[in-house]
C-alpha cells in the first residue's frame, strides 16, 4: 500500500508541475507549432522565424488565440505526467524488489522510463493529436475538443502514435540524465551535511539547472522525430488541403516533403524554439515538482488516515 502511495505521491506532484509549467509557457508553445508546421515551398515561407508567429497575431488583433486550446492541452498535460510519474515510479519500485537491488542502473532506467512513456504516449495519443491541431489552426479559428476529435475518422484521432512510441526516448533519456544528476548532486550533499539532520533535497535553482541540462541533451537527440509529428498532427487549411496529398500525412511522406524541399537542415527547423520552450517547461517542472512533492505525501498520508479511520468508525458502529 505505501508503494503504491508514493507512486500516487509522485504522480500527483509531477501533474501539477506539468499544468503550471503548460499554462505558463501556452503561447510559447503556439508559436513554435505552427512555426514548426510550415513547410518552405519554392522559396518561400509564411514564417521566417518565431516572432513572426506572434507579430502576426497581434497585428490581426487575435493574440488571446495564442491560447487556443489550452484547456485540451492542459488536460493532456496532466494526464500524461500523472501516467508517465506513476508508472515509471511504479515501474522503479517493481524492478527494486524483483531484481533485490538497491539502486538502478543506467540501462534499466532507460527501458523503465521508455516503458512509463510508452503507456503515456497510448493514453494520451487522441488529446495530444487535438491540441496540435486546435493550435495549428488559423488564429481564432480553432474548433472544440469534441469537433476536432470526431471531424476525422477514429485511426485519425491517432495521427502520429508510431513516433509518439519512438520519443518515448526522449523524456526516457531526460528523466534518466536528471536521475543520475540528481543522485550524484545529492549524494555530495549528504556527505557535508551532518547525520541526524532533515533529509537533503535539491534547491529549487539545482532542480531547475538539472532539469534544463536533461531535457537539452534529450530534445537535441530527438528533434527530427519531434518536428515529424507535428507535421503529421498539424490542422489542414482549405488551401493546404488542395495543395497536400493525404500521403503526406505519414510518417514517410512527411519526410520526404522535408527533405525535397527544406533538405537536411529542415529537420532541425525549430530546433532553438523547441529548445526554449520544453527546457523551459521541464525545467519548471521538475523544480515545482520537487518543491511540491513532500506535502503532497503528507496530504495523501493524512487523506489515508482518515479514510482508515472512518472505516474504523462504520465497523465499530
Amino acid at each position: 500500500m505505501s508503494a503504491d502511495l508514493e507512486s500516487i505521491s509522485e504522480a500527483t506532484s509531477g501533474a501539477i508541475g506539468a499544468l503550471v509549467s503548460t499554462t505558463i509557457l501556452y503561447p510559447l508553445d503556439t508559436c513554435k507549432a505552427k512555426y514548426q508546421a510550415e513547410v518552405q515551398a519554392h522559396g518561400l515561407r509564411k514564417y521566417s522565424n518565431l516572432s513572426d508567429v506572434l507579430v502576426e497575431a497581434i497585428s490581426k488583433g487575435k493574440i488571446l488565440s495564442l491560447y487556443q486550446g489550452l484547456g485540451t492541452k492542459n488536460l493532456q498535460s496532466f494526464i500524461a505526467q500523472f501516467v508517465y510519474f506513476y508508472g515509471y515510479s511504479y515501474f522503479k519500485r517493481l524492478y527494486l524488489e524483483k531484481s533485490g537491488s538497491k539502486s538502478i542502473g543506467t540501462t534499466a532506467n532507460l527501458l523503465i522510463a521508455a516503458a512509463a512513456g510508452a503507456c503515456t504516449a497510448i493514453t494520451t495519443q487522441p488529446l495530444d493529436t487535438a491540441s496540435s491541431r486546435m493550435q495549428t489552426s488559423a488564429f481564432g479559428k480553432s474548433k472544440s475538443l469534441w469537433k476536432t476529435l470526431t471531424e476525422g475518422s477514429w485511426s485519425e484521432a491517432f495521427d502520429g502514435l508510431g513516433i509518439s512510441l519512438l520519443l518515448t526516448s526522449n523524456p526516457a533519456i531526460q528523466y534518466t540524465v536528471f536521475d543520475q544528476l540528481k543522485q550524484r548532486l545529492l549524494k555530495d550533499k549528504e556527505k557535508t551535511t551532518e547525520k541526524g539532520t532533515s533529509p537533503v533535497v535539491l534547491s529549487a535553482f539545482s532542480a531547475f539547472v538539472l532539469g534544463a541540462l536533461s531535457k537539452s541533451i534529450a530534445t537535441v537527440l530527438t528533434y527530427p522525430a519531434i518536428r515529424c509529428k507535428v507535421m503529421i498532427q498539424a490542422a489542414d487549411d482549405n488551401e493546404d488541403k488542395k495543395a497536400e496529398p493525404k500521403s503526406s500525412k505519414t510518417i514517410s511522406g512527411v519526410i520526404c516533403s522535408i527533405w525535397k524541399k527544406e533538405g537536411f537542415l529542415g529537420f532541425f527547423k525549430g530546433l532553438h524554439a523547441q529548445i526554449l520552450k520544453t527546457v523551459l517547461s521541464s525545467a519548471l517542472l521538475l523544480m515545482i515538482k520537487e518543491k511540491i512533492s513532500a506535502t503532497t505525501w503528507v496530504l495523501i498520508l493524512s487523506l489515508r488516515r482518515i479514510l482508515l479511520l472512518r472505516q474504523r468508525k462504520l465497523k465499530s458502529a
